[in-house]
């Protein structure tokens, strides 16, 4: 299994566990692609998960460097302790890395959360995405949907197996392991329920002043409607921009340091609504039954759409869209069913 990044760890966590249920020889590689092990390591103590066999600790870096480094150190542990399968998980670059070295040295390879499409080729995880589903083997879709999308780019119908999403496993397992370990709304004094929660860190909302300014001026017009607090865990990115455009955090958001996917899981699961330009957390906050705003033009997550928990801002007023999904309510069908059982029958 091959992850580099943090909502990797989160989404393999179920993949892991029924390996270790299973009783099926695996070994972890971290390529530290947003930070080291050792960064990471609370995430495997906390998670329960077994420490990765290979660090590569490559950091951050330019697209081309850091997928370059990440490739020869890859190939170089395939080489020696060579898998029958290589696992990788989303749209990151150490996705990208991990699929490719594999496919080179004739290994197969797995895609979970295969076939998602955003159709925004100006986004890196788009290109990723494409590039790891047409040189895998086993196409683990998350729906109907993206198994659609893969037949229509012509990969055969025999490599795709619509599993669901791990997403969905790991909400459920790791929610109950925050309930017994933390007390997250106590040490931030919020209540159930009264409070929104926002996450921005996108490079299309954060490199952009026009579009960062616009965001914080829709919290402020938010806090004005509903007096509540927005939590705001700030990406250290995030905070860097603001700064350097001369902008300034409103009434009304709460900028706290980034929490720990424990916390951070209450924190989603409590919130009265969402607002986010994360994919994994649209579908974290369909699966939770709390509404979700996307503070993006596009999403790869239709699903959340399409069953009423999520709506995609783009140019419409970012109060307009809060007030749409605070009157749609939390009666929705969730689209994701659980994965970690079903990709073992496909393999």
């Amino acid at each position: 299994m091959v992850l580099g990044t943090r909502p990797e760890i989160i989404t393999m966590c179920p993949v892991i566990r029924e390996c270790e249920s299973r009783g099926l020889g695996f070994y972890i590689l971290h390529t530290g692609q947003h930070y080291s092990f050792e960064m990471d390591r609370v995430f495997f103590e906390e998670l329960k998960l077994p420490a990765p066999k290979y660090n590569m600790d490559v950091g951050s870096g330019l697209h081309g460097e850091q997928t370059g480094k990440m490739l020869a150190g890859i190939e170089r542990v395939l080489l020696e302790d060579t898998p029958d399968v290589v696992l990788v998980q989303g749209d990151t670059n150490t996705v990208l890395a991990g699929a490719l070295a594999a496919s080179k040295l004739h290994i197969k390879v797995g895609h979970i959360e295969a076939g998602l499409r955003s159709f925004d080729r100006t986004m890196p995880e788009e290109t990723n995405r494409i590039v790891a589903d047409h040189i895998s083997d086993y196409l683990f879709a998350p729906t109907e949907n993206s198994k659609k999308y893969l037949l229509a780019e012509g990969i055969p119908e025999e490599r795709i197996f619509v599993t669901g999403n791990t997403v969905a496993d790991a909400v459920y397992q790791n929610l109950e392991i925050s309930k017994q370990s933390r007390k997250t709304l106590e040490r931030f004094v919020l209540k159930e329920g009264g409070y929104f929660l926002t996450t921005v860190h996108g490079a299309e909302n954060t490199d952009k002043k026009e579009r960062l300014a616009g965001i914080l001026a829709g919290f402020e017009q938010i806090y004005a409607e509903f007096s509540l607090p927005i939590i705001f865990p700030a990406h250290p990115r995030t905070v860097k921009m603001i700064r350097e455009f001369g902008l300034q955090v409103p009434e009304g958001p709460q900028v706290i340091d980034p929490v720990g996917y424990l916390d951070f899981l209450q924190l989603e699961g409590s919130a009265k609504l969402i607002l986010t330009d994360s994919g994994g957390l649209q579908e974290e906050a369909c699966i939770l039954g709390v509404p979700c705003v996307t503070l993006r033009d596009n999403t790869e997550r239709p699903e959340t759409v399409e069953v009423g928990a999520n709506v995609v801002c783009g140019d419409k007023s970012v109060i307009g869209c809060v007030k749409q999904m605070m009157q749609v309510g939390k009666g929705w069908k969730n689209p994701y069913e659980d994965a970690g059982e079903r990709i073992f029958y496909a393999i």
